[in-house]
């Protein structure tokens, strides 16, 4: 019943719990990019948030990829702390600009996904990641 209270941690559990904490916010939010996606080369109209004013086209290009690009990046383990500075930049907007005058239950999600991202730009990848081999001496 001690490890119930136990707050050590040793290299191999963060590594895991940065592993999992990579494959499923990279899963995740992959369902809002794909979406994104499937909306930017479709044939109609685009019509979406232009919070940053450089035009509704870019906006979305921009969010799409990455939440696309970015998300597959952090599940690999592959310029982690980028991927997930630019996550965490879009979350930024979508919780504080996009949805500023919404009720805190429409930014609660952005905000967790924000929270992840920070995480990880501090953590970065982990010792089961690409980044880890490429950062090899």
């Amino acid at each position: 019943m001690k490890w119930v209270f136990s707050s050590s941690v040793n290299g191999f559990q963060t590594n895991v719990s940065i592993l999992i904490m990579r494959l499923g916010v990279g899963a995740l939010m992959l369902t809002h990019g794909w979406p994104k996606f499937q909306r930017l080369i479709g044939s109609d109209e685009i019509t979406f948030p232009d919070p940053l004013g450089i035009g509704p086209v870019m906006s979305l290009t921009m969010a799409t990829l990455t939440e696309v690009v970015g998300s597959i990046l952090i599940m690999a383990g592959l310029a982690t702390r980028l991927a997930a500075f630019s996550l965490a930049f879009t979350m930024a907007v979508a919780a504080f600009i996009v949805h500023a005058d919404d009720p805190f239950k429409q930014k609660e999600l952005a905000l967790l996904y924000l929270m992840v991202y920070i995480v990880l730009m501090i953590t970065g990848s982990g010792k089961y990641s690409i980044d880890k081999f490429i950062g090899k001496p």
